[in-house]
């Protein structure tokens, strides 16, 4: 009888307990969501104070980016190896710390180093947010993997439309570099005092969810095991190519907006195309992450992978084509976030139904280095724009780039992933 209670109660508990950490999660990575996407913002402020060329201005998103993800599997691993209470909290905390940190040191660059050194550590800290946050989303949520991820991750697009025109008033009024100060140091003690409250399920813990819809594996991955199946390196391949794709678009919104001739055209109640965009930009990005997460969890994972990068594919050639005019460049730039953000978590989710869950923090992270690695294309944009002339064919490379993804997914992947979960 003592034991049918315990059960009843742990079951009846997991509810409240396993949303409480989700939306713990979702805070701290709205929170850290300007790193990339408020740093558009940044790009023709630091190049008109300096001097600084914009691509030398765009490394320093790339190497904030790079950083946030390849340090990810060594903070992965310490959320996965410190236990389910010391190890989401320790590294929540440091992630705080280092994206105060790095923005205010950039709030203090007066030389592209120190601009790159600012921008690593915020990476570093972003990473140990993601991991720490991601990873504790798919270990909650078994039955629902692709919507708690999503909801998630949701954080890391909301964020940045919450904040958007506040930092462009501060940036307007006082100079950019209050704006990385006040906001680093603001967005940082918020997710240091957070972390404190994150936690793992224990064992056991998350008995009481229902059965998932899409197959998962019975058996749990090293780093190592996963490292050596070919599975994981096309989901590499093809993270890559999806991401590389929406973080040319991520980064250079705001300077396409400007060659347009369109960035300060107002069009809703005194508000500007660019302002208009980014706002609706950053909202659809964050809610394609648990919309897609959700349709994954019902029709399967590569099914709906093919679904958004097909419509990627067409969002990125319409905004290169017909996006010059005001409301066909918000219409089409939303589209494009629409159908991009949704990589932050289906991979995930994909990751863990093949890999497993004991181990699911480190090998997610493991794969989420694929966006570092994507990120050193994002320069490649400008450097074609500039022999091109234009846009255009930077669009037509990153709609290339997504239809191939979308045969990928239906002729490599999934077979091949049929084929490793059959065999456990």
């Amino acid at each position: 009888m003592t034991a049918e209670v315990a059960i009843n109660s742990e079951t009846s508990g997991l509810p409240a307990t396993r949303w409480l950490q989700l939306i713990s999660g979702i805070v701290c990575l709205a929170l850290v969501a300007n790193l990339q996407y408020g740093w558009t913002l940044f790009v023709n402020p630091i190049n008109q104070a300096h001097g600084w060329s914009i691509t030398s201005v765009q490394l320093g998103f790339s190497i904030c980016i790079a950083l946030q993800t390849w340090a990810t599997p060594f903070e992965g691993w310490i959320v996965d190896t410190l236990g389910t209470r010391l190890g989401p909290k320790l590294t929540g905390a440091f992630g705080g710390i280092a994206v105060a940190l790095g923005w205010m040191m950039c709030s203090r660059a007066d030389a592209l180093t120190l601009l790159y050194l600012g921008s690593a550590v915020a990476g570093v800290g972003a990473g140990a947010v993601w991991a720490t946050s991601v990873g504790l989303a798919v270990k909650w949520f078994p039955d629902c993997r692709g919507l708690a991820v999503g909801l998630a991750v949701a954080g890391y697009g909301f964020g940045a439309a919450i904040s958007v025109v506040p930092i462009r008033e501060v940036i307007a009024s006082s100079g950019y570099e209050a704006a990385f100060f006040w906001f680093g140091l603001i967005q940082g003690g918020i997710i240091f005092i957070l972390a404190w409250t994150l936690r793992a399920p224990d064992a056991g813990e998350t008995s009481g969810a229902c059965a998932p819809k899409v197959p998962q594996t019975a058996r749990d991955y090293t780093v190592l095991e996963m490292l050596r199946t070919p599975v994981f390196w096309l989901l590499y391949i093809m993270f890559v190519m999806v991401s590389a794709s929406g973080l040319m678009a991520a980064a250079q919104i705001a300077p396409i907006a400007k060659d347009f001739n369109i960035e300060n055209v107002a069009v809703l109640f005194g508000a500007t195309t660019l302002s208009v965009a980014l706002i609706i930009d950053n909202i659809c990005n964050g809610a394609s992450r648990p919309l897609f997460g959700w349709i994954s969890d019902h029709i399967g994972r590569e099914y709906t992978m093919a679904l958004a990068f097909g419509l990627g594919g067409i969002a990125y050639w319409l905004l290169g084509t017909r996006g010059h005019a005001p409301w066909a460049f918000i219409l089409f730039s939303a589209l494009i976030f629409l159908t991009w953000g949704q990589i932050f978590s289906l991979f995930p989710s994909i990751c863990t139904d093949t890999f497993g869950a004991k181990f699911a923090t480190v090998n997610l992270c493991v794969l989420y280095t694929a966006k570092g690695a994507s990120a050193f294309l994002v320069p490649v944009a400008n450097i074609v724009q500039r022999l091109t002339g234009g846009w255009q064919a930077v669009f037509l490379i990153t709609a290339l780039m997504n239809l191939a993804a979308v045969g990928l997914t239906l002729f490599a992947l999934k077979p091949l992933r049929d084929r490793l979960l059959k065999e456990f």
